[in-house]
């Protein structure tokens, strides 16, 4: 993947670009990448827009395979990769959602700014690097029995909630509260339960974190006003997390049968990580039944992290979450497949949207953005490095008309974990990231140099992608000032 992508692409205006569906003998439809001019480049060298046209083989696809302007090589499909599949003739592949099934962002603000935290920031940190467990293994503070772990799966963020792990609130203000509406714990595997059973309210390794963070601008009022971001200088909590090893068996489980059901249904692919199976298939509906059990434990695992970060807070100013105003902004999945109605070529299709590192952006008037978003749009949540900021989005009219309702998820990589930990080489990640106000903490340093800003691309540069191609709409610029990494 070193040589650089040679396959067409045709300028469609400053934002769009199109791999037209001649490139390879089997693509079904177009390619589709929103990016600017200069991060093409780097889109190209990771071989990225292969994955993109390879996409486009998959039987039923609707429109164009897509990818956003954070696009880099994934599993199968690219990680910003976006496929909506006719539910009638297509079908669902499992590297279209992810390994880490249900990955996603909650944002959480509070009424105190970084006047009043920044004095309490490193107590408050090593408060909540002790109560919320980090990295690869990592062992939860709830402990659930086989009989709690199925009403997880079954019942997602509610189960929390009900047991007194946050407030019905969080619920309205979750993608889907919270709760996907077809799970069957009976297709769950013994090896997913063992290692999921342990990892309620556990952050993980890799990219996911735990940010405390600051309001640094904000570009519409209005919409920062009906999310309760309301000044410069307030203080946000970012959660990045997913379903843990929970997730990431269940994926693997189902891989290995997409394996053999791609060439008992005939389906001619060009690369074997598309395995897939029709969505009408058993395996298919098998699939989409494990799937939303391990989305329903990435809900629910988000639920408790913020649980027990409120709890930290409360602990470290004397005070409860409630006084604090730690109410939740929104909780958005980046890495699933839906099930949604939307408007293609002026008729109206039933089609399941395969999210890899995308968020849904749905407009204002969409019964699906809650009461509190309506008049405004749903809220997006972009996270960027530890070392620069974070964006609020809102979704659009426009994301409905060209990507099924879909935007970025994240700045994207553009160096491997391997060039990382290389060009960390006799530098103090920590100490600079403190230089520049920010304090971090993390199980060790490989960590964080794996993770450092310069791995990845600048997250301003692909807001302003989805910004001006109109697919999603700034609100806040949010930078932190204490990071929890795994």
């Amino acid at each position: 993947m070193s040589q650089v992508w040679k396959g067409p692409l045709e300028q469609i205006d400053e934002y769009r670009w199109r791999i037209p569906k001649s490139y390879k003998p089997g693509m079904r439809v177009d390619g589709l990448i929103f990016a600017s001019k200069p991060m093409l480049e780097q889109i190209k060298q990771d071989q990225a827009p292969e994955q993109v046209a390879n996409v486009a083989f998959l039987p039923g696809i609707v429109g164009c395979s897509i990818a956003m302007p954070d696009i880099h090589w994934g599993y199968g499909f690219p990680v910003g990769g976006v496929a909506a599949m006719d539910v009638e003739e297509g079908v669902i592949s499992p590297g279209g959602i992810g390994y880490d099934i249900n990955c996603g962002v909650r944002l959480l603000r509070t009424d105190l700014t970084e006047q009043k935290v920044r004095p309490r920031l490193k107590e408050l940190l090593d408060q909540i690097f002790r109560d919320v467990p980090a990295g690869f293994g990592g062992e939860g503070l709830i402990k659930t029995t086989r009989a709690d772990l199925r009403q997880v799966m079954l019942k997602g963020a509610h189960w929390m909630v009900e047991h007194g792990y946050g407030w019905d609130d969080d619920l309205a203000h979750t993608e889907a509260t919270g709760r996907l509406d077809m799970p069957d714990p009976d297709v769950i595997t013994e090896k997913a339960i063992e290692r999921g059973k342990d990892q309620l309210g556990t952050l993980g390794g890799g990219n996911h974190f735990l940010e405390i963070q600051v309001v640094d601008e904000i570009y519409d009022p209005v919409a920062a006003e009906a999310m309760g971001i309301t000044q410069v200088g307030q203080v946000t909590i970012m959660i990045h997390t997913g379903s843990r090893g929970f997730g990431h068996q269940t994926c693997q489980d189902h891989l290995d049968i997409m394996e053999e059901a791609h060439r008992k249904y005939g389906i001619s692919l060009p690369d074997r990580q598309l395995a897939c199976a029709p969505i009408k298939s058993e395996e298919g509906q098998t699939y989409l039944r494990a799937m939303h059990c391990a989305a329903n434990f990435a809900f629910a695992n988000r639920q408790a992290i913020a649980h027990w970060t409120r709890q930290a807070f409360a602990k470290i100013f004397n005070a409860t979450p409630e006084s604090l105003g730690m109410r939740q902004v929104y909780d958005v999945a980046h890495n699933i497949a839906k099930i949604e109605e939307h408007e293609w070529d002026g008729k109206k299709v039933r089609v399941c949207v395969h999210r890899k590192g995308a968020t849904r952006a749905f407009p204002p008037g969409h019964p699906e953005t809650p009461e509190a978003y309506r008049a405004v749009g749903q809220p997006v949540l972009i996270p960027g490095d530890m070392g620069r900021y974070s964006f609020v989005l809102v979704g659009t009219e426009g994301a409905m008309r060209e990507s099924f309702g879909t935007t970025c998820h994240g700045a994207g990589r553009m160096m491997s974990r391997k060039g990382a930990l290389r060009e960390a080489k006799n530098r103090n990640i920590a100490k600079e990231m403190e230089a520049q106000g920010i304090l971090v903490r993390a199980q060790n340093k490989a960590t964080l140099a794996e993770e450092a800003s310069y791995a990845y691309k600048d997250v301003a540069n692909v807001v302003e992608v989805v910004h001006n191609a109109g697919i999603a709409r700034k609100v806040a610029r949010l930078r932190p000032i204490g990071v929890v990494k795994g």
